[in-house]
């Protein structure tokens, strides 16, 4: 383990978690983000019953409508051990919901004339992106957004590039040019890139979110972390949101933990190259004021995150081949996938000790999100739907 890694907690068992009552563990006073009404009693123990069903320790929830956030709201613990709860400034390892961020930012490059989705990305950079079996085919933003490029993660999985306990020591650029480039030491014909042409076929891809956020530092002029922090955190008054670990201060930091043998178990925090894709680490009280945007044809709180055409466009749905049947269509980073019987745009995030999920209603501008520090299984994954709808439901 890492020097920089935390100790790990004593397992905390399902039967003692719950014994210690989950509902004695929400602190309504400091949960709730500043200025914002408490939930309703009824939403709250809808809440703390779906994470007691699900042995969820600690969760943040969130309602926009309107370009407003109308609700942000901690439950439960943030480190069990320390007793912390989770407050609406608790910083979460959002996972893949990152991808959201990353699109947005590709779209304001875009929206600025510096790039056209639809234009070969080799025209950005310093090394080549080629498929081996389609060199005549080039790899596009779109294709990039879409998860249509046909750049593959296998080999990303099989090394499996994540550190325990502290941010990725390998830099984004070196690590897309190790794994990309003919001759580069994890470069691989058979498993870098599909056996597909690239915008035949879906399927899912971390490095390809790499590669954009690398894409968009060279175009913007800056690392993207900067010009996100420029261009939209900053805007949006998001100050509890960070892109790496050593920069998300441990006194707003919620504990990853994994439900192992019955017991919940604290696992260290994961940091991995590929930044872009999934690092981003953020409160519910500072995302929300994103979704609120996003949901909101990109404004919120007297902020253009993206124009409205650009926004409209990120959530314009396809359904390429290969789009797996849990999903409806995919956007510019945005999905979409059934919620209670309707179609909403969305993204899930998931890593060690942490599932998230957001989802959008663009009909009536309103926007729910859902953290939690505890891996993806089944049951929670029903709950954050059941959170989700139920959220939308109570129009707040």
């Amino acid at each position: 383990m890492p020097a920089s890694a935390p100790a790990p907690a004593l397992p905390i068992s399902r039967r003692a978690f719950l014994g210690a009552g989950l509902s004695a563990l929400l602190l309504p006073g400091v949960a709730t983000a500043e200025g914002l009404a408490p939930p309703s009693s009824d939403l709250d123990a809808f809440i703390r019953n779906e994470m007691r069903t699900a042995n969820i320790p600690g969760l943040a929830a969130g309602y926009a409508r309107d370009g407003a956030v109308r609700f942000a709201q901690g439950y439960g613990m943030a480190d069990i051990a320390q007793r912390k709860a989770v407050t609406a400034n608790t910083m979460f390892h959002i996972a893949s919901v990152t991808k959201t961020v990353t699109a947005t930012m590709i779209m304001r490059l875009a929206e600025r004339g510096k790039l056209t989705l639809d234009e070969p990305i080799s025209r950005h950079l310093d090394f080549p992106v080629v498929n081996p079996r389609f060199r005549d085919t080039p790899v596009t933003f779109r294709q990039l957004l879409t998860h249509t490029s046909s750049i593959s993660d296998a080999r990303y999985y099989e090394i499996d590039f994540r550190e325990q306990g502290r941010d990725a020591q390998l830099a984004l650029p070196d690590l897309l040019k190790q794994y990309l480039t003919p001759g580069g030491i994890n470069y691989s014909d058979a498993m870098c890139f599909t056996t597909v042409r690239p915008g035949a076929a879906w399927g899912y891809c971390n490095v390809a979110y790499g590669l954009l956020g690398h894409l968009a530092g060279r175009i913007g002029g800056t690392d993207m972390r900067e010009l996100t922090r420029k261009e939209i955190f900053a805007p949006l008054a998001m100050d509890h949101t960070s892109w790496t670990i050593k920069d998300t201060p441990q006194l707003h930091s919620a504990v990853p933990y994994e439900l192992v043998d019955g017991a919940l178990v604290a696992v260290p925090p994961v940091g991995f190259p590929d930044w872009p894709a999934g690092m981003l680490r953020s409160s519910i009280g500072d995302f929300m004021k994103f979704v609120a945007a996003s949901a909101n044809g990109g404004r919120s709180g007297g902020v253009e995150l993206l124009g409205s055409a650009a926004m409209a466009q990120m959530l314009e749905m396809k359904t390429p081949a290969g789009l797996p049947a849990w999903l409806s269509g995919q956007g510019l980073g945005w999905m979409e996938s059934p919620l209670a019987g309707q179609a909403r745009p969305n993204h899930w995030g998931g890593d060690p000790g942490v599932f998230t999920a957001v989802y959008l209603a663009p009909a009536t501008r309103s926007g729910v999100a859902i953290f939690t520090n505890v891996g993806a299984s089944a049951e929670t994954r029903t709950a954050v739907k059941n959170i989700a709808h139920r959220l939308f439901q109570a129009a707040i």
